[in-house]
Order: C-alpha cells, then sequence, then structure tokens
C-alpha cells in the first residue's frame, strides 16, 4: 500500500500571494490587479482638484490684471484741498500763580514758616470766590547748598517752593488777586495770562467754516482741470490756535495795592482767534 504524504493539498498558504484566496501567480492574481486600480484612480483625482486650483487662480490672476490695463492707479487719481477757518472770540479768564518760597536748617520748621503765609493766600483767595476747581497747588522740598572755595559745598538748609496757579472767571477781581502776594510777602508772582475758557463752540464754528472753505476750493479746482470729483479719500484737521497771549495794561496806579507803585488799574482780556485747519483728499472719477 502506499504511503501518502500528512500535509493537506487542498488549502491555501498562509503566505504569498494566496493568502487573498488565489493561488494565482503576481501576473494574473485578481485580488492586486483591483487594488492597483483603485490607487491609480485615488492618485488622478488629486491630481485633477490641485490642477482645478491652479488652472483657476491663473484666470483669476489674469482677469484682475486686465481690469487695470489702460487705466491709472487709483492713487494717482486724486486730489488734496484745504481749508481753514477762524472764530474770533473774548477771553473769559485769566490765569496766574503766587507762591512763596524759603529756607531753614530744619524741614519742619520751613515748612511751618511756609504754610502761615500760604495759609492766609489761600484763605483770601476763598473770600474773593474763587474754587478749588480753580486752584493748583505745586509743593516742593529739596536741600538748599552754599558754595565757597574755603569751605566748599555745605548745606545751608531746605528750601520749600509752595505756589498756587489760580484761574480766575471774574476779570474785575485780577488786581484784588494779585496783591495777596504783597499783602502777605509771598515772594513768586507768575505772569498773568488769558484764555478761553471753554473753546470747543468756537472750534465746531471754525470748523465748520473750514469744510466750507474746502470744499469751494474742491469745486472751483475740478472746474478748472475739467474733472469731476467723487467721494472723500481721506479727511483729517489739526487745530491752529495760539493760544500765547501777552495781556497790556491800561493804565498803572500810582499807588497799586499790595503789589506797590508798578501794579496795573485795569487790564484788558482782549480776545483769541480760534483755527481750525482742514485737509479733504477726493477721488477723480474717470
Amino acid at each position: 500500500m502506499p504511503i501518502t504524504s500528512g500535509i493537506r493539498r487542498d488549502l491555501p498558504p498562509k503566505n504569498g500571494h494566496g493568502s487573498c484566496g488565489c493561488a494565482s501567480s503576481c501576473a494574473s492574481c485578481g485580488c492586486h490587479s483591483t487594488f492597483g486600480k483603485k490607487m491609480l484612480f485615488t492618485l488622478l483625482g488629486v491630481l485633477m482638484v490641485y490642477g482645478i486650483f491652479y488652472f483657476g487662480t491663473l484666470i483669476n490672476n489674469n482677469l484682475k490684471k486686465n481690469q487695470f490695463i489702460g487705466r491709472m492707479d487709483k492713487s494717482e487719481r486724486m486730489v488734496t484741498v484745504n481749508g481753514l477757518g477762524k472764530v474770533t472770540g473774548n477771553n473769559n479768564i485769566a490765569v496766574t500763580t503766587i507762591g512763596y518760597s524759603n529756607t531753614d536748617k530744619e524741614v519742619s520748621k520751613a515748612q511751618l514758616d511756609n504754610k502761615k503765609i500760604m495759609d492766609q493766600v489761600m484763605a483770601d483767595l476763598k473770600k474773593l470766590g474763587i474754587e478749588d476747581k480753580d486752584l493748583q497747588t505745586d509743593y516742593t522740598i529739596y536741600p538748599d547748598y552754599n558754595y565757597t572755595q574755603e569751605r566748599g559745598q555745605e548745606l545751608k538748609g531746605y528750601r520749600v517752593n509752595n505756589s498756587v496757579t489760580v484761574k480766575i472767571r471774574d476779570l474785575s477781581k485780577i488786581n484784588d488777586i494779585l496783591g495777596l502776594a504783597g499783602k502777605y510777602g509771598a515772594t513768586e508772582v507768575g505772569g498773568l495770562s488769558f484764555t478761553i475758557d471753554d473753546p470747543s463752540n468756537l472750534k465746531d464754528q471754525a470748523r465748520g467754516k473750514a469744510l466750507d472753505d474746502a470744499k469751494k476750493k474742491a469745486a472751483e479746482l475740478a472746474a478748472s482741470l475739467g474733472v469731476r470729483l467723487g467721494g472723500v479719500v481721506s479727511y483729517n484737521e489739526y487745530d491752529a490756535s495760539n493760544d500765547t497771549y501777552y495781556p497790556k495794561y491800561n493804565t498803572i496806579s500810582a499807588e497799586g495795592g499790595g503789589m506797590g507803585s508798578g501794579a496795573p488799574e485795569a487790564v484788558s482780556g482782549g480776545s483769541k482767534d480760534v483755527l481750525m485747519n482742514v485737509n479733504i483728499t477726493y477721488e477723480i472719477l474717470p
């Protein structure tokens, strides 16, 4: 009786091409052929998507370029005009500074002596109707030195500077307020200046005049050039007012209150010009 092998030849091998259920060779295996086709179609699909985006971008860019062929750049089709508006208003407040400065070997003593003078000044300012909102104090303390060739630098003491800036709304009280310095021995009196307390309303009026001036110039310029103006491209403005004012004294008093013989009897507040300058850029229509 012939002896047969224990290996079953009807079972597919565990590895190799026969693992998909067939025992065909690489060239004729249907499983590998189907997988390869799927990979090829996927790759072709990806390439088509990239191609669509690429050509779409090229077409879009060419269309944008064609829109500007034969046309000037927009920034070259603009015109800028400026306008100036001026409104004159009467100065309604005056500003001055009254202060006292002293030195002592002891800081506390210097502070106390300074306080006695300035407390009297502040009390009288309140009696004259000056409100706290119109008073601004500046207070400093620093060492005061004296220098000699024999001894070099020596500490004289400590200097206390105490001053108050006063906003005077009732101009008829200017002389009384300035006289407080001589009355109590204040050593520092600042200059007197005049201004408008709230110029916002005057600025609005000046801006309106400046805009009218700019619009008029733009219309005249467009007519001269034979072009049409479109919308506003840009706008800016600035306050061209000059706040510096030097008061003139009307008369000089012979007895001048607490300030001495040089005190003004009457002071003119004068007026101030509020200026607004505007710049407007218009588009020139094709």
